[in-house]
């Protein structure tokens, strides 16, 4: 039986309230009217097979143990089976005492998935598995990969909710849709992101879903003259014009890490007249944001710059130090990291043990590249 309902304030208050004095203030952020961990799970590397699924069973229950109420996924990890993991958990998390209601959960539709295992031969399964069913088309494919009309979308969530085996997800993204810049005119390419949001308000409305968003790579921090790039102020205009201005557009995902700093220091969103930096950007239009890579897959986790552990003396590691960087950056709710190993989980979440660095900490980084 599917879990009802959907993370809520009154639930994401209990989760805050389950850590108080054991966790110091600053790792749980209020957005949206909901209290998010400063640290979350993400769930796209590992092997499609059972043994990787057990461990993030396993990795996913020892997080929210240890208090990161965020768990991130797409259909498209691990050939859905990130998705499944997901469920298996929560329903393990469930007889441990916890509630449908503390949790948020974030999945992701655009991208092609497979089924358990990658087929053999891909057209064959597209065709077979979305032509014929008449959820898409061959045509509708861009890049050989990535499809975002209403009726793909909306067949992506239900399938979700079923690997997720909940009722309603509290954040849907569409994923990657810069993938299809460069393919298509931008005009086409914001005509199918209209309707890719209409599609989504009508989800809202049907109780599938609480909040849409975008989750990109390129498109949020690339230079304006990019083929690629998205400019935050017009897809919230594309919302705005699905939804009204009640509309359900209220997250963005894209990378932020040490290596990857544009969101918080190239101003490349343009908005009343105003160039202002991607975070900035979401904070004056009401966005959350939560940032992938925070440790780049794992590269972030050794040989750092005796700055790093200089400006981030409390951490132990050079992983903490990274997750920390994002965590501490203004303009950030959640710091979105892949754990599948139990010690991975408890190398990071001790992160949240300590509280996020102030402005006068974390500049100092700033101050010595310039001084460099």
């Amino acid at each position: 039986m599917k879990l009802e309902g959907s993370a809520t304030a009154e639930g994401t208050e209990r989760f805050r309230k389950r850590f108080e004095g054991k966790i110091p203030s600053g790792h749980f952020r209020q957005s949206q009217g909901l209290w998010l961990s400063s640290i979350g799970i993400g769930t796209y590397l590992g092997n499609h097979d059972a043994e990787t699924d057990k461990l993030y069973h396993d990795a996913i229950v020892r997080a929210v143990e240890s208090g990161c109420n965020v768990i991130d996924t797409a259909i498209n990890y691990r050939c859905q089976r990130s998705e499944r993991s997901i469920g298996t958990a929560l329903k393990e998390l469930m007889s441990r005492g916890f509630n449908r209601d503390e949790i948020v959960v974030a999945t992701k539709g655009g991208f092609i998935p497979y089924d358990a295992v990658p087929p053999s031969d891909m057209r064959s399964y597209f065709e077979a598995t979305f032509v014929r069913p008449g959820v898409a088309q061959f045509g509708d494919i861009i890049a050989g990969c990535h499809c975002m009309t209403p009726s793909y979308l909306l067949n992506q969530l239900d399938c979700s909710l079923r690997n997720l085996d909940l009722e309603c997800v509290d954040i849907y993204y569409v994923h990657n849709p810069e993938t299809q810049l460069g393919k298509i005119a931008r005009e086409e390419f914001s005509d199918r992101l209209l309707r890719a949001f209409e599609a989504l308000e009508r989800a809202v409305a049907a109780g599938k879903l609480r909040l849409y968003g975008a989750a990109t790579w390129n498109g949020y921090r690339n230079d304006p003259a990019a083929k690629d790039y998205l400019s935050l102020a017009d897809t919230v205009e594309l919302a705005s014009k699905a939804g009204g201005k009640n509309h359900h557009f209220k997250v963005i995902q894209l990378p932020l890490n040490l290596g990857m700093t544009e969101a918080l220091s190239l101003s490349n969103q343009q908005l009343e007249g105003k160039q202002l930096t991607t975070l900035e950007a979401a904070q004056a239009l009401g966005i959350t944001v939560m940032c992938s890579a925070s440790v780049l897959q794992g590269q972030l986790t050794r040989n750092l710059p005796s700055i790093i552990n200089d400006t981030f003396q409390s951490l132990e590691t050079d992983g903490q130090r990274a997750l920390q960087f994002v965590r501490s950056t203004p303009g950030v709710t959640t710091a979105l990291v892949g754990m599948k190993q139990l010690p991975h989980v408890e190398e990071n979440l001790k992160t949240a043990q300590v509280s996020p660095a102030p402005w006068e900490q974390y500049s100092k980084l700033f101050q010595n590249e310039e001084a460099s």
